[in-house]
């Protein structure tokens, strides 16, 4: 499901607020926490490149990563896109969604997300978020 998000959504990275908007896209999926994906002008896409990681989604297709460098510091996958999602999910076409556990921190309005165990969904946590998960040890499969 994709709802309109008009929360404060903001992404530091490296100490530097790289994403920050009020127009996001929510997307809930299957027994995991909500993933912000943010429009372009509303992040500092200068700092992003585009790295060869790619990954394939079921519903949505083919994504896209990268790698965000400020001054000497790299972020490797730090965020992915859909450049051409599924019909389905074409509003998510071209924003950028970031891991906060490769971020220095992320909000959801002035609140401090937690990162969603694992290293595949990349999910937002907040305190009206309740689990249980997919992501951790062990939870991969239901």
């Amino acid at each position: 499901m994709i709802e309109d998000c008009t929360a404060r959504i903001r992404v530091v990275v490296c100490e530097f607020t790289v994403a920050d908007s009020t127009n996001s896209k929510r997307v809930l999926e299957t027994s995991h926490p909500p993933v912000y994906y943010i429009p372009p002008q509303d992040v500092s896409v200068t700092c992003l490149k585009l790295s060869d990681h790619m990954s394939w989604c079921e519903w949505k297709g083919s994504a896209r990563y990268y790698a965000l460098t400020i001054g000497d510091q790299t972020v490797s996958d730090v965020a992915w896109c859909y450049p051409d999602p599924a019909p389905r999910f074409a509003e998510l076409q071209d924003h950028l969604a970031f891991y906060p556990s490769k971020a220095d921190a992320c909000y959801v309005d002035d609140e401090l997300v937690r990162p969603q165990k694992g290293d595949f969904y990349g999910g937002w946590i907040t305190e009206q978020i309740v689990g249980p998960f997919k992501g951790g040890p062990a939870t991969m499969r239901w």
